[in-house]
């Protein structure tokens, strides 16, 4: 018998080899099923998929044969892997020099072999695709080109199947730092939202103080402080609903009356005599996920008043629903919207230059969180408006989720 020489590049194909070497249980029954079709068609008891390992080679699958591993020294694979050829077939290894007085031939388990490289896409061999038989024969044609052909595929399969770990570890990457991101949004807004309500309520009680004192320049100043105030809370009240957002999507479905949700969000609004919300429901009971639901309404309804500089603000919920989706639209007659701003205004952090009836900024991510959730429960959001007019904000829900 002679032992396997290692390739010359083996440090390099060794850490091919690595890259594949974990799958998860649903790859299983895919190798099996090539497994077991090149034993049909090549009409033998054993078929293997096997990786070349540091001192084993490992079988990802095995049909006909209990045993996932062997030694490398006395793998015919081994040697399938060093030749040029694209197919190895030994037609009776008990006369050939190689494998005569190889274990598996002495004990008859090993007589005839044929074995097609496993290539990646770098041209590395990661072992091979092989058939044993216990008596000495040969491959027609067509097995020979069957054996070809499913040996690609599965490389095809290994590398899917790379790319999914690595996606998978990325989203498990992604996650973390998202879950990390929001307590630092959480922390970050507590320690901040305590001072920053002191500041504000200073600045009402030094200017109710002063009401009299004050010349023009030093109310404008106050006006700006009062206005920057009231942004900086904005943003810290966005940063972390939209970090929030993702936990809402947890919530399962429960039933919802949706007056009493509008009933609900009003008592949150700064409403005054001039605010008007109309609601407009064929069904006011819906399933869906309240937490997120309510988290979308509050965001739209909340611009709707702010984007508004008439006296008269009127505001229209309504839904119109199919087998498919919940399809909800809340309009007003406010500002508007310019076309060109139709998609920025979904962006993170960004914001347009348009007249609001409150002191402060808008923060840029309240419509963002919008589309986030939405797009999370199988939906989308989208806005027609007009300048002077007013706006439609419509999102879909779907009723699959």
């Amino acid at each position: 018998m002679k032992a396997p020489k290692l390739p010359l590049n083996e440090i390099q194909r060794q850490r091919a080899v690595d890259k594949y070497k974990t799958f998860n249980k649903l790859s299983i029954e895919s190798y099996d099923n090539i497994t077991s079709l090149v034993a049909h068609i090549c009409e033998v008891p054993v078929a293997l998929i096997a990786l070349l390992d540091y001192d084993f080679n490992v079988f990802k699958s095995h049909h006909g044969l209990k045993e996932d591993r062997s030694p490398r020294e006395i793998s015919f694979c081994a040697h399938a892997i060093n030749s040029d050829d694209d197919i190895t077939i030994v037609h009776d290894s008990k006369k050939d020099d190689r494998f005569f007085d190889n274990p598996l031939v002495d004990e008859g388990m090993a007589i005839f072999y044929a074995g097609v490289p496993l290539v990646d896409p770098d041209g590395f061999k990661l072992g091979t695709l092989c058939v044993f038989d216990v008596k000495p024969r040969d491959l027609n044609s067509n097995q020979i080109e069957a054996l070809k052909t499913l040996a690609k595929q599965v490389v095809i399969l290994f590398e899917k199947e790379y790319q999914n770990n690595v996606l998978t570890n990325l989203q498990i990457s992604l996650q973390s730092k998202n879950n990390d991101l929001e307590k630092f949004a959480g922390v970050v807004s507590h320690d901040l939202k305590s001072p920053l309500a002191n500041i504000i309520s200073l600045l009402k009680i030094i200017e109710d103080e002063n009401q009299n004192n004050f010349n023009e320049d030093t109310q404008l100043y106050f006006n700006y402080l009062r206005s920057a105030t009231n942004s900086l809370r904005n943003y810290i009240d966005g940063i972390l609903n939209f970090y929030k957002s993702d936990s809402l999507l947890e919530r399962k479905n429960e039933l919802v009356n949706l007056n009493v949700l509008i009933d609900e969000l009003k008592r949150m609004l700064p409403i005054d005599e001039g605010v008007s919300i109309k609601t407009n429901f064929a069904n006011d009971t819906v399933v869906l996920n309240k937490a997120a639901l309510q988290q979308v309404m509050l965001n739209l309804l909340s611009n709707a008043i702010r984007y508004n500089t008439k006296s008269n603000k009127i505001i229209e919920v309504s839904l119109i629903e199919n087998d498919t989706y919940f399809n909800f639209s809340v309009s007003d007659n406010g500002n508007g919207i310019l076309p060109d701003n139709f998609d920025k205004i979904f962006e993170l952090f960004q914001t347009v230059d348009n007249q609001n009836d409150f002191d402060s900024k808008g923060s840029g991510i309240g419509l963002t969180t919008v589309k986030k959730v939405v797009e999370s429960l199988g939906g989308k959001v989208c806005v027609s408006s007009e300048l002077g007019i007013g706006s439609v904000f419509k999102f879909s829900l779907s009723k699959q989720l």
